[in-house]
């Protein structure tokens, strides 16, 4: 296997001297008990690691009276988020580390221009004590179960193996007056309104399953669906499915026994 340049991959030269450092000392944004159950599952935290990619996300010239995909959005969407986890991914590989667990995705609007965000990706790496949980490509997991999630797929015989996503950003087209009218004081369903968030979030969810089915998963866990307007109004709207693609470790999967808790709190 080739390990990856950082610094080919955009990774700055003040994190190649974090990562260094890192291998001093682990840091983690896992609360006490999520560290304690990743110990617990058999890895150990290596350190702290991010991924960013500061983007401008280009306007699309659209048919407005219509509900539709804004496919140079999404695509804008996509990769930026794309280049934010693949740099997180190289700051794990520097570690040797077997994965990221944790992860978070976050955007942030920025005054340097209209459409300019930053795109970020950061969660903990992991290292196994036995064995290897790198995927099949070499490259180390990506996942955004918590640490209490990764404790019990890891007990019940599976593996993360990526986080995935998929997305689309859509234009709800505006209810004409005379419609808008003709609805108040009446309880109907809106179909065009149904239809188009129905097609956006389908979208989403397809792309999302196409990636869990490359990296050879067996499925797909926590799935979460979010949408934003983002900076483009209310009838502008990014869906985004992300969640954990996994494989099996073992064909016996074995639920662990749930166990009493007391609260020492008063």
């Amino acid at each position: 296997m080739t390990t990856p340049d950082p610094a080919a991959s955009g990774v700055p030269a003040e994190a190649l001297t974090r990562l260094r450092e890192t291998k001093q000392i682990f840091t983690s944004d896992l609360s006490v008990n999520e560290f304690l159950l990743v110990k617990e599952a058999g890895f150990d935290p290596f350190g702290l690691v991010m991924g960013s990619s500061i983007y401008h996300i280009g306007l699309q010239v659209a048919r407005w009276s219509k509900s539709q995909e804004l496919h140079r959005l999404s695509q804008a969407m996509y990769h930026a988020r794309e280049l934010a986890i693949d740099r997180m991914e190289v700051e794990a590989d520097a570690l040797d580390a077997d994965g990221v667990v944790g992860v978070r995705l976050d955007i942030r609007f920025y005054d340097w221009g209209r459409g300019t965000a930053e795109f970020i990706a950061i969660g903990t790496a992991v290292k196994a004590r036995q064995g290897s949980y790198r995927t099949a490509a070499g490259k180390p997991f990506t996942s955004d179960l918590s640490g209490q999630d990764f404790w019990v797929l890891t007990q019940t015989g599976y593996a993360p193996l990526a986080l995935v996503m998929g997305n689309c950003v859509y234009h709800v087209a505006h209810q004409s007056v005379a419609r808008w009218i003709g609805n108040l004081g009446t309880n109907v369903e809106l179909p065009n309104f149904t239809q188009a968030l129905y097609e956006a979030r389908e979208l989403a969810m397809e792309r999302m399953q196409q990636e869990a089915e490359q990296v050879g998963a067996q499925g797909i866990v926590g799935v979460d669906i979010e949408e934003k307007s983002h900076v483009w109004g209310s009838h502008t709207i990014e869906f985004l499915a992300i969640g954990t693609a996994v494989r099996p470790l073992r064909e016996d999967h074995q639920v662990p026994p749930p166990a009493m808790v007391f609260s020492l709190d008063g």
